[in-house]
């Protein structure tokens, strides 16, 4: 289930048993946290309320308190973080974990247990039996990337809370500034809601006087600047970005991540992939992959291949050269724009 149903079975006071919370949003993640910690009256949380880290406690010790009975209280809530062994990473710890008590667990609930896992990772292993097991037998949020509808219903939610409305230009304003990032979206509201507080009503316009755009923004901003052949406005923004950001190392990353994005849903497009699909398969937010898909419309994959790999050149000579960033960035401007003229 998505974030908004989770939502509406909580409300409606009919919690399942235990939980795998999918996926990492700092906003919605706090939200869910909280959902359940509500779930628990404040003056039994002392006794009835645990929050365990995998990467500094067994999952034994979570077990044995999660097959607890609740002191003076009807439920009792335990919250696991970190569940590092659901990853194919391998991470060194001095803990072991038995997960086949997790998978025993699952098989017969503490009924008057609520026991939440937080795996707060891009992807988790789907070929180990313990992420199976908890796939097929615990209730699923995935909060990862909410769809662009979703992610409007979120917004129109909190703005609401202030008494306020948001027009949906003004939305897709917010969203186009904050690359989608959700948490970013939400930092901007209380901002937002006071400035429009006598109208109580929210524009576009307000949304570009007040939210900064962020740096992935302007770096896909730079990147159609390249595409389009716009070498003084390339570097405008390119010397602006590191006036900002101080990090010329960090942007040209930035810039292959997303020049690599561009290739990727081309190759994608051209295998019949939806705008859905491929964010899905990409693990990218929506919007980015809708901006993708409006770009690659106007460029060739020799292109963007040639700009990719001159970036990649860029990066390895801005670590090993005593060439300024900058003057590699120049030239790298200059000789694309020879060897696609």
């Amino acid at each position: 289930m998505n974030y908004s149903e989770f939502m509406r079975q909580i409300k409606n006071n009919s919690p399942a048993g235990v939980y795998l919370i999918d996926g990492f949003q700092d906003y919605l993640s706090d939200k869910v946290k909280n959902s359940f910690i509500k779930l628990i009256p404040e003056d039994e949380r002392s006794m009835n309320l645990s929050v365990f880290d995998m990467e500094e406690t067994s999952l034994s010790n979570a077990i044995e308190d999660a097959v607890s009975m609740p002191f003076f209280g009807d439920k009792r809530l335990v919250m696991i973080n970190h569940p590092y062994f659901l990853t194919g990473s391998k991470k060194k710890s001095k803990i072991d974990h038995d997960v086949d008590e997790l998978i025993e667990y699952l098989q017969h609930p503490q009924e008057s247990t609520i026991m939440v896992i937080f795996a707060a990772y891009d992807k988790l292993d789907s070929r180990k039996k313990i992420t199976k097991q908890l796939k097929k037998l615990a209730t699923t949020v995935s909060i990862g990337q909410p769809s662009e509808r979703e992610t409007k219903a979120i917004i129109k939610n909190e703005v609401a809370k202030s008494g306020c409305m948001i027009d949906d230009a003004a939305i897709d304003k917010l969203v186009e500034l904050t690359s989608g990032d959700l948490t970013k979206m939400m930092n901007e509201i209380p901002k937002l809601t006071t400035y429009n507080y006598n109208t109580k009503r929210i524009e576009s316009q307000s949304v570009v006087d007040l939210v900064p755009k962020s740096m992935e923004q302007n770096v896909f901003d730079l990147v159609n600047t390249v595409l389009d052949k716009q070498p003084t406005k390339s570097l405008e923004i390119y010397h602006q970005l590191v006036l900002e950001s101080g990090n010329p190392i960090q942007i040209n990353a930035v810039l292959i991540q997303q020049f690599r994005l561009l290739i990727q849903v081309m190759i994608l497009k051209q295998h019949g992939f939806s705008q859905g699909n491929i964010a899905s398969s990409l693990k990218v937010h929506p919007y980015r992959i809708k901006l993708a898909l409006q770009s690659i419309r106007k460029f060739s994959y020799d292109e963007l291949r040639l700009a990719y790999l001159g970036l990649v050149d860029i990066e390895r000579e801005m670590k090993s050269s005593s060439r300024s960033a900058e003057l590699l960035f120049e030239l790298f401007i200059v000789n694309f724009m020879k060897k696609t003229a």
